[in-house]
């Protein structure tokens, strides 16, 4: 079966392959491998950690089948996006130019550079293998971190956001890097992108305008990419969305690629999530597809299990899942309908 747990040491050989196969490339997963062992440490002390706000910790998710041990994704939060230095985005702002005289008044769509997310949470380092896109894995790995967060509130901020990847073409060059980001780096889309890290990279300020850019300057190649995902976005966008997710506030500063925000009390997964105390005994026949997570934190479990579409309390899940998701009879899980459509208002 494919579990979603936190990142391993371990766990380190397979998520440099999965770095090293995205494309385009992602800075949230850079394929550098003393990079991303530093990332996996960073999450091992933080689901271990003892938190009452959301600091500097990062929490790394892997998608492993159990019955081979491989990983065939990951994905990843930031408990506080830009906790060290503020996070850069564009924010989307319509400017009115007007006068009275030539009975004129316009409303112009400008970009402003922005740290306004910045102590927001951040869903980000999404990979999962190209065979696996399309199938129930991909709503596993994407919304199983939320069941993290509706469990553990305190470790997250109050709303939360995602950058998803922006247009680039078959090169891995973007319209609007080329027409905007190169005009002030004289470096590649992809030199600087992984440069960044996070976007909270002090160059960023030191170097991009601080003052609106006006999007009808800008070459049509570059106005059409605003706020579109990339193709192999497409799937995770139309999830957050499902989510409650909202574009259209922000793009990304440099690839322009969509910027969902929520508030984490309104996200789907959040809303519908029940606890339910476990019990031994045959499971009842199933019904619907269920995300079902333990409550842990340094153990977290998360799978899609087949329950009944009203479940009872206690519940009983089928043989090998308790074992699987770190459950004994007595503790407590967290169910969500797998596909939001089910969620109950």
């Amino acid at each position: 079966m494919l579990l979603v747990r936190p990142g391993r040491l371990s766990d380190l050989d397979q998520l440099e392959v999965m770095a090293r196969a995205a494309r385009p490339l992602l800075h949230s997963l850079p394929p550098d491998r003393a990079a991303l062992e530093k990332r996996l440490a960073l999450s091992q002390d933080s689901f271990r950690a003892d938190v009452t706000t959301p600091g500097e910790e990062f929490y790394l998710f892997v998608l492993e089948d159990t019955d081979t041990g491989h990983l065939h994704g990951t994905a990843s939060i930031v408990a506080s996006a830009g906790y060290s230095e503020p996070f850069y985005a564009f924010r989307n702002d319509a400017l009115i130019h007007a006068s009275r005289e030539l009975k004129v008044n316009r409303k112009v769509h400008a970009l402003t550079i922005s740290h306004q997310l910045t102590g927001k949470s951040r869903l980000t380092g999404y990979y999962i293998d190209p065979q696996l896109n399309g199938t129930t894995a991909t709503r596993l790995l994407s919304r199983a971190r939320l069941l993290f967060v509706a469990q553990h509130r305190e470790r997250f901020a109050p709303e939360i956001f995602t950058v998803l990847l922006g247009m680039t073409d078959e090169q891995g060059d973007s319209p609007f890097w080329e027409a905007v980001g190169r005009k002030f780096f004289q470096r590649d889309f992809a030199d600087v992108e992984i440069a960044s890290g996070g976007r909270s990279a002090t160059f960023i300020a030191e170097v991009m305008p601080n003052y609106p850019l006006y999007v009808p300057l800008l070459p049509p190649a570059a106005q059409r990419v605003l706020g579109e995902p990339h193709p192999n976005a497409e799937l995770p966008y139309s999830i957050h969305v499902e989510e409650g997710f909202e574009p259209d506030g922000f793009v990304d500063i440099f690839d322009a690629g969509p910027v969902l925000t929520a508030a984490v009390d309104m996200c789907e997964s959040v809303r519908h999530s029940q606890r339910h105390t476990v019990a031994a005994g045959e499971a009842a026949d199933g019904g619907l597809r269920w995300l079902v997570a333990n409550t842990l934190c340094d153990d977290f479990r998360c799978a899609v299990v087949e329950l009944p579409a009203e479940l009872d309390e206690p519940i009983r899940l089928p043989d090998g899942i308790t074992q699987h998701l770190e459950l004994a009879a007595g503790d407590e899980c967290c169910c969500v309908p797998l596909q939001l459509s089910g969620a109950r208002r």
